[in-house]
């Protein structure tokens, strides 16, 4: 039983002292660390288009005006997990509901170790798409995703649309109550005239 217990301390100091080396930093293998290690990404994006399996990431993480920020984008074929091997075409647009500007092209990247990197620096905050397009086996492949340039004004859209809604419901209650109003005026009105109408015909 002495023994025993002599054995299992003397494991369990071996435990403590023999070093563990990590393999991992923050998460992330050692052998997977890059340019973009330390910066995260603003959006992370994992999608299917067609045939290809599609991953996209845009860095910094708070993109700014005139600040340069970088698109990453990975594609592959679902079936055989071959990598694009061709040209992408990246273009932007301001993201309104109606209208706007035409697209504007950022660039055609070719393929770089497997990943699209296409660069950008805007002059202005706001909110915009991005298009990425590219052509495989004779079928278009087009991936749109959102992109916000500084901090996000607090009139977005939504409070636009409730604001005006509660616009609208307010005069339309206002204006019921002047109706009501002008309704009760006109019955009292005509109340009065029918009285003193009978009270001309009372001998």
């Amino acid at each position: 039983m002495k023994n025993l217990r002599l054995f299992v301390f003397a494991c369990s100091l071996v435990a403590f002292v023999v070093p563990t080396f990590a393999h991992h930093v923050l998460g992330r293998p050692a052998y997977s660390l890059n340019e973009d290690s330390n910066t995260p990404p603003s959006m992370q994006v994992e999608t299917q288009i067609g045939n290809y399996f599609v991953t996209y990431m845009v860095y910094p993480a708070f993109p700014r005006a005139g600040e340069p920020g970088r698109i990453n984008l990975y594609a592959s074929h679902m079936d055989s997990g071959e990598p694009f091997t061709g040209e992408v075409t990246f273009t932007v647009r301001d993201d309104v509901w109606f209208g706007g500007s035409e697209p504007e092209l950022l660039g055609v990247q070719p393929v770089d170790d497997n990943v699209f990197r296409q660069g950008f620096v805007f002059s202005d905050d706001g909110s915009y798409i991005i298009r990425a397009e590219f052509q495989a086996e004779g079928e278009p492949y087009l991936i749109d995703f959102p992109l916000r340039i500084g901090q996000p004004s607090p009139l977005g859209p939504v409070t636009l649309a409730v604001v005006a809604l509660l616009v609208v419901l307010i005069v339309a209650n206002l204006y019921q109550r002047k109706r009501l109003q002008r309704d009760r005026i006109r019955a009292a009105h005509r109340d009065e005239q029918v009285a003193a109408s009978r009270g001309e015909d009372t001998p």
